[in-house]
């Protein structure tokens, strides 16, 4: 399955056409760290993290973590061997944290752009996540948690999202 970001309001799911928001600054081919850009392009989805203290288990064929005080995803540039890797809190490396005050994390998934082998400055922590208000995000997509846990039951593994 392919999910597609038709614009910056709209991700579609199947036969669903989900209400979503992007970047500040819109999409790009030439995402860097810091810009407020979605990387345009296609690529593979991961693991689905939640905060079982506020949601119960979605109902999904994606691998589920439950999110911990501790977890944070590398956006420090200075950190080659992090980079938009997932970590557990530490005080010497820049990161976003994923236990947050807010609901926008309480239900992820990272987006595998510049994953594998990241390179420095290129961009991290590219996820699909909650939102309330669909103001623009920092790079990342956000839907309702209606359209999310739609979305979940629709996805697996092998699912691609097409940015374009």
């Amino acid at each position: 399955m392919i999910i597609y970001l038709k614009d910056k309001h709209t991700l579609i799911v199947d036969d669903f056409e989900f209400k979503c928001c992007v970047g500040k600054k819109g999409k790009s081919k030439r995402k860097i760290e810091g810009d407020k850009k979605t990387p345009i392009g296609l690529f593979g989805v991961e693991n689905l993290y939640y905060r079982s203290d506020r949601i119960t288990k979605p109902q999904t064929k994606l691998r589920c973590v439950k999110i911990n005080k501790k977890m944070g995803w590398c956006d420090d540039v200075n950190s080659s061997k992090y980079y938009n890797k997932l970590v557990k809190n530490k005080n010497k490396i820049k990161q976003e944290k994923l236990y947050r005050k807010d609901n926008k994390y309480d239900l992820i998934i990272p987006i595998k752009y510049n994953f594998s082998k990241p390179i420095k400055s290129k961009g991290s922590c590219i996820f699909i996540h909650l939102t309330k208000n669909y103001s623009p995000t920092a790079g990342c997509i956000a839907l309702s948690k209606k359209d999310f846990l739609i979305m979940l039951k629709l996805i697996d593994n092998k699912t691609k999202i097409n940015i374009y």
